[in-house]
């Protein structure tokens, strides 16, 4: 069997796991290619980057100015496609078509015409809006009917960020006629949460079959792992409270943590966050320990373990497997409610807490008691 995959990135939680997805399919004997569009080079013929630097710079530079993400790349794509019917793949499995790096218009084109049965792992809800990828922390429910039916959208300024106001409700037209083009007896659309899952349900993908897996992660690595991490940052005997993202942002709840940061006693509670940047590093609270960005899964084990309380705000999420790590590696977690989040915790002194009901006091005062 010929198995590919095509995803947005070859690194990250999306990457990580369609890697994961390839390196388990090859070890069984399956003929299995990866193809990515950024980050990352050309490994082998099984392995490869399928779009240029320059066309994603282009590409991302005319969604800024016309939100017309995934009508652009068409160099690329035909590229890819010449290489899809060279390998001719009995499965071809999506992930993030979206990020700039392939036409979704000519992919979905040489979808339909050919015998393979599709597999999407849906990630975020894009596939299936005009112009967003979440929307539940502004409570729009456009998507259900049709996006900017009702004047422009308003989530303009979010991921694909874009100075256009006209192409939103061109672009849920478009998407609903490209992406349900596919007889539904040969795509299968596949989420990592049952949260998601209803959401597809309810839009213009609700035709095709829904199946929900549960993102997996790495338990050879992600387990107990001790180490001099907090001997070594300075954390010494004191409450760590960690966080984990990349990149962080808003939503990932940075805010969160830097009121959080005022409230704690410094000299009882220890804040650590990784994956932020020199840059927003220079804007958060001196008493917040701060690592860049690492990929080194081992060291994220490591500084999981060292953690007393993995602290995880984000307002908008799928399946944070950073819950899952956290877990793994033997530390409760305390999450916001929102998105799938409730469906990774499994400890029973992992908390989840509605993100309305937050606030520095209540955080506060469990962490009193936990410590």
């Amino acid at each position: 069997m010929k198995y590919v995959q095509i995803n947005s990135f070859y690194n990250g939680s999306t990457g990580t796991l369609m890697r994961g997805l390839h390196n388990e399919l090859t070890e069984q004997g399956v003929d299995s290619y990866i193809f990515w569009g950024r980050r990352h080079e050309t490994i082998n013929d099984h392995e490869q980057c399928c779009a240029s630097k320059l066309s994603v710079y282009h590409h991302g530079i005319m969604t800024r100015l016309f939100d017309r993400m995934g009508f652009y790349s068409k160099g690329d794509t035909k590229r890819l496609l010449e290489k899809l019917d060279a390998i001719d793949p009995d499965v071809v499995h999506l992930h993030n078509i979206h990020g700039y790096y392939i036409n979704i218009e000519m992919l979905f084109e040489w979808l339909a015409a050919h015998h393979c049965q599709v597999k999407w792992t849906l990630h975020d809800c894009w596939a299936f809006t005009g112009h967003c990828a979440h929307f539940s922390y502004e409570g729009c429910e456009q998507w259900l009917t049709h996006c900017a039916i009702d004047g422009d959208c308003r989530l303009l300024d979010t991921y694909p960020k874009t100075i256009s106001k006209r192409s939103c409700y061109k672009n849920f037209d478009d998407k609903k006629r490209i992406f349900t083009s596919i007889d539904p007896s040969r795509m299968t659309i596949i989420t990592p949460s049952h949260w998601l899952a209803d959401l597809v349900h309810q839009g213009f993908l609700s035709c095709y079959e829904v199946e929900v897996q549960h993102n997996k992660i790495d338990m050879d690595t992600f387990k107990p792992t001790p180490s001099g991490f907090k001997e070594k940052y300075g954390v010494g005997d004191r409450y760590m409270i960690l966080g984990v993202a990349s990149p962080w942002s808003e939503k990932k709840g940075l805010a969160t943590f830097c009121e959080l940061a005022k409230e704690l006693d410094p000299s009882l509670f220890a804040i650590v966050l990784v994956g932020l940047t020199p840059h927003q590093a220079k804007d958060i609270p001196d008493e917040i320990i701060w690592l860049e960005r690492t990929d080194s899964k081992r060291a994220l084990a490591e500084i999981y373990t060292a953690a007393d309380l993995f602290f995880n705000p984000t307002v908008e999420d799928n399946f944070p497997t950073v819950n899952l790590e956290a877990e793994a590696c033997g530390t409760p977690v305390l999450t916001f409610d929102t998105g799938g989040c409730r469906e990774t915790v499994k400890r029973p002194d992992s908390v989840v807490v509605k993100c309305e009901d937050w606030n520095s006091a209540l955080i506060s005062e469990r962490l009193a008691v936990q410590s």
